[in-house]
């Protein structure tokens, strides 16, 4: 399930489609974001369509939805259906829906929860909310599982989590390794969730969040080098962005990237060798990649 939310208590219209893929899913998914407050898309069958719902506060203008799906569709816009809805709190909806959720030595929990963290697990207090990075996607749990082989294989001083939001790789990173930990989003909204869920965890005197267009917030120009970078964004900013994650990156430090597709890696990939970097750990997840490249050491 993908799943984007931008406001708790909606009233208005929902907007559905199906996409032949998960790759077009993403694609309508964003394209709709201008238009509604909280997306879902959910796998009908495995490796088949997509249903894509979203959920907008006022009816949207026919000729502007078309024209935007049509973008994303590179052609003629797929069939669309918009119904209108009464009002419900889809947050506390979803908060219903989501059970405690082991990944590796992390156990992920809403604050509906009222079991206890099993033994010998890092407890992550996660509530569905306004901003991405509830454990449930897989680009999410990759990155989990990325962070926990690199504390096996050694210290990591000074981290950054880039585009963090809802600051769960974060806090991840200040269990395993307990140091400050730098997070930062280009979303006012993400940035206030992350803050909340540092202080929910009791970790907000190590994980420091602030708003900022990729590397451009003086927190992290202060803060650099850094030793391990988390970026968990999309395929195309990484590339974009990799030059000056080579320049924020310490000799010998790491990076983990993900939110990327699998037939994204290759491009993702040459972007990041050509600054110098060399692939030490791949992983998978269904259609889902996380990939760790390393600085060489001076």
């Amino acid at each position: 399930m993908i799943a984007n939310f931008k406001s708790s208590t909606l009233a208005g219209y929902k907007i559905e489609l199906v996409a032949d893929s998960e790759a077009a899913a993403e694609r309508f998914s964003a394209a709709l974001e201008p238009f509604a407050a909280a997306i879902s898309a959910f796998e009908l069958a495995p490796g088949g369509a997509w249903r894509v719902e979203a959920y907008a506060a006022e009816e949207p203008e026919a000729a502007a939805l078309a024209a935007a799906l049509g973008d994303a569709a590179a052609g003629p816009p797929p069939p669309h259906h918009v119904a209108p809805l009464p009002s419900v709190d889809w947050l506390a909806e979803n908060r219903r829906d989501f059970p405690p959720l082991a990944c590796g030595r992390f156990f992920i929990h809403g604050s509906h929860f009222e079991g206890k963290v099993p033994a010998a697990r890092f407890g992550l207090l996660i509530d569905a909310a306004t901003a991405f990075g509830s454990g449930e996607h897989d680009t999410t749990r990759l990155c989990l599982t990325a962070l926990e082989r690199l504390r096996r294989q050694g210290r990591i001083s000074n981290p950054l989590d880039l585009g963090c939001g809802s600051g769960i790789l974060s806090l991840a990173a200040a269990l395993l390794w307990r140091v400050p930990v730098l997070g930062s989003d280009l979303d006012p909204e993400s940035v206030r969730v992350a803050r909340a869920n540092a202080r929910l965890n009791r970790l907000a005197g190590l994980v420091h969040v602030v708003e900022g267009d990729g590397y451009r917030a003086p927190a992290i120009a202060k803060r650099r080098p850094f030793d391990l970078i988390v970026a968990n964004i999309l395929a195309r900013p990484l590339c974009r962005l990799a030059p000056t994650l080579a320049r924020h990156l310490a000799p010998g430090g790491v990076a983990i990237l993900s939110g990327l597709l699998i037939e994204q890696e290759a491009q993702v990939l040459a972007a990041h060798r050509s600054q110098g970097l060399a692939l030490t750990m791949r992983l998978r997840s269904k259609a889902w990649s996380a990939l760790v490249v390393r600085r060489r050491s001076a």
